[in-house]
């Protein structure tokens, strides 16, 4: 069963890291994507760039309106994701426990859904 590691924080409440902790945490986050690639669960991941460059897309009456900016004000923001292939939710929630942003911030565990062709 494939799982979305949604990572979630608050930028206000973010460590105000410094460039030898910065460099600590980007070394925290490649040691979990080396356990998890090597360990073979690991299908995806990425960061993403803050809620500051987000585009929301709406289809209303058929006329596309475009705004700058994420879809609702929030606190929390998604920062990135990972995709991992776990034997159940158990696995899944193990996994999310040892990324680094679990103790800033907070992880949201999602089911893949599968779709098959009849």
């Amino acid at each position: 069963m494939k799982y979305m590691m949604l990572i979630y924080a608050n930028a206000s409440q973010m460590p105000q890291f410094t460039p030898e902790e910065r460099q600590a945490a980007v070394r925290a986050w490649a040691a979990f994507t080396t356990e998890a690639e090597a360990a073979g669960v690991l299908v995806s991941n990425h960061g993403l760039y803050p809620v500051s460059d987000a585009t929301t897309v709406r289809v209303r009456n058929s006329k596309t309106l475009v705004t700058d900016g994420p879809f609702a004000e929030t606190h929390e923001q998604l920062g990135g994701y990972f995709i991992l292939d776990c034997n159940d939710l158990d696995e899944a929630i193990g996994w999310a426990e040892k990324m680094p942003g679990a103790k800033y911030g907070m992880i949201e565990i999602r089911p893949v859904m599968t779709y098959t062709q009849e």
